[in-house]
C-alpha cells in the first residue's frame, strides 16, 4: 500500500490548500445554515407556530445517521455520463447540484398552505447536505498534511460560519423587500463557487487501499476503530464528540426566534447581529489557526471550550437586557468567535481521530454523533422555552455544556502531546507506509 499522506516541506501550511478550506467550509455551511436560520425566519414570519418550528429540528436526521450510507460514498465512484471525476469531486458535485435545486424549490410553496411538503423538502435539503458533507470532510482530510490540520480545520469552521451570513443576513435584509421564492433562489446561487472549485481542483491522492467490496466499506472502518484502543476508550471517545457541544448547540438552536421574540426587527438581526459574526468569525480564524498551532489540538479543546462555555451566558444576559442593539451585537459577536474556536478544535480533533484508509466513514460516524443534539436535543428546545423562559432556557444550556468538558482529562489531556495522541488514537500513525 502506498503513503499518500500530502507532502510536508517544513511549511506550517500551503496557501492553495487554505484557499479550497475556505470555499469547501462555506459551501458546507450553507445549507446547513438555510435550514436553521432562513428557514426559521421564513417559518416565524409566516406565523408558524413555535413549537412546530423547534419540530423542524427533527427533519436534520440525516446528519446524524450519515454514516450510515458513507460507505457506499467511500466505495463507489460517480460515472456522470462519461465524466469520471473520481470518488470525491464526483459525489461533491452531485450533492451540490442537489442541495442548490432543492433550496429553490422550497421557496415556491407557502408555509400556510403546503407546511407539510416544505416539511419534506427541508428533509431531503438535510440529506443532500450531509451526503455533502461526507465527501467534502474526507476530501479536505485527504488534501491536508499533518501539519496543516489544524490551521486548515480553523480556515474550513470560520468559513462554515461566514456562510450562514448569506441565509441569516443578506437574505433576511432582501425578505423585507422581495418575495419569498427570490430570497430562496438567490441563496441557492451561492452554491456556485463551491461547484466551479469542484471542476478545477484535482482528486486527492489515495490513502492506502480503498475498500474492494462494500463489505470492506461498511465493516473494516467500525472494526477499526473499536480495536484501536479497546471498548472503554472507544466509548469515551464517543462520548465527548456527543456532548462537547451540546450546551453550545442548543443555546443558538432558536436564536432567530430569540432576536424576534425580544423586539428586534429583521433587519437590525440581519444588519447588527449576523454582520457582527462575521468579523468575530474573521478573527476567530485567523485566532484559533494560531492558537491551534501553539497551543496544539488537546489544549485548544480546553482553552476554546471554557470560552464557548461562557459565551452561552450572554444569552441569559441579554434575555434580561431586552431589546438592547450595542448588547445584541457584543453577545453575538462573542459567541462567534468562541464557537468558532471550539468548532475548529473539535472538528480538528474529528480528523486527527480517523483513520487515513477509512475517512469517509469514520469522518461521517463522529460527525453524526456531534450532530445528535442538534437534530434531537434541540427539537425539544421550542417546548423549554415555551415552559421556562428564555432567561432560564439559557442557564440550563449553560449547564449542559459541561459534562463534555469533563471528559477532556481522558480523551485530550492538557499536558499530552498531540502527536504522541495522534498515535494512541490510530488515526495518522495508521497511514500505510
Amino acid at each position: 500500500m502506498t503513503d499518500s499522506m500530502p507532502p510536508d516541506d517544513g511549511r506550517v501550511f500551503h496557501p492553495t490548500r487554505m484557499i479550497i478550506c475556505v470555499i469547501l467550509g462555506f459551501t458546507s455551511g450553507l445549507p446547513l445554515f438555510i435550514l436553521l436560520n432562513l428557514v426559521q425566519a421564513w417559518l416565524r414570519s409566516e406565523q408558524v407556530d413555535l413549537k412546530a418550528i423547534g419540530l423542524f429540528a427533527l427533519i436534520q436526521f440525516p446528519y446524524t445517521w450519515k454514516f450510515l450510507w458513507a460507505p457506499l460514498m467511500d466505495r463507489f465512484a460517480p460515472n456522470l455520463f462519461g465524466w469520471k471525476p473520481g470518488r470525491r469531486r464526483g459525489w461533491m458535485f452531485v450533492t451540490q447540484l442537489l442541495v442548490a435545486g432543492a433550496v429553490a424549490l422550497m421557496g415556491t410553496y407557502s408555509p400556510q398552505r403546503d407546511l407539510m411538503t416544505i416539511a419534506a423538502l427541508a428533509a431531503a435539503l438535510a440529506f443532500f447536505s450531509a451526503s455533502l458533507d461526507i465527501c467534502l470532510d474526507a476530501y479536505r482530510r485527504e488534501l491536508l498534511s499533518d501539519r496543516e490540520q489544524g490551521l486548515g480545520t480553523a480556515m474550513h469552521v470560520n468559513a462554515y460560519k461566514v456562510a450562514g451570513l448569506v441565509p441569516g443576513s443578506l437574505a433576511l435584509i432582501m425578505a423585507d423587500h422581495l418575495p419569498w421564492s427570490q430570497v430562496f433562489f438567490v441563496t441557492a446561487a451561492f452554491m456556485l463557487p463551491g461547484l466551479v472549485m469542484t471542476l478545477v481542483v484535482k482528486e486527492p491522492a489515495i490513502r492506502g487501499t480503498p475498500p474492494k467490496t462494500l463489505r470492506e466499506a461498511v465493516v473494516e472502518p467500525f472494526h477499526e476503530f473499536v480495536t484501536r484502543g479497546g471498548w472503554t476508550k472507544a466509548l469515551l471517545v464517543l462520548a465527548f464528540i456527543f456532548l462537547y457541544k451540546l450546551g453550545d448547540s442548543m443555546a443558538t438552536s432558536l436564536a432567530t426566534s430569540f432576536y424576534l421574540d425580544l423586539g428586534f426587527t429583521k433587519t437590525q438581526i440581519g444588519v447588527v447581529a449576523k454582520a457582527t459574526s462575521l468579523w468575530a468569525s474573521v478573527a476567530g480564524g485567523i485566532i484559533g489557526g494560531i492558537w491551534l498551532i501553539k497551543l496544539g489540538i488537546n489544549r485548544g479543546l480546553w482553552v476554546f471550550g471554557v470560552l464557548q462555555l461562557v459565551s452561552v451566558l450572554g444569552f441569559a444576559w441579554l434575555a434580561e437586557a431586552g431589546a438592547v442593539v450595542a448588547g445584541l451585537g457584543a453577545v453575538i459577536a462573542f459567541e462567534a468567535f468562541t464557537a468558532g474556536l471550539g468548532t475548529a478544535a473539535f472538528t480538528a480533533y474529528i480528523a486527527r481521530t480517523t483513520d487515513p484508509r477509512y475517512t469517509a466513514t469514520q469522518f461521517a460516524l463522529f460527525t453524526s454523533l456531534a450532530s445528535v443534539p442538534r437534530t434531537f436535543a434541540n427539537a425539544g428546545t421550542g417546548y423549554i422555552v415555551d415552559g421556562v423562559g428564555w432567561l432560564t432556557f439559557f442557564l440550563i444550556c449553560t449547564v449542559l455544556a459541561v459534562p463534555g468538558m469533563l471528559l477532556l482529562p481522558k480523551v485530550a489531556p492538557w499536558g499530552a502531546d498531540d502527536a504522541d495522541d495522534a498515535d494512541d488514537e490510530g488515526s495518522v500513525a495508521q497511514t500505510p507506509r
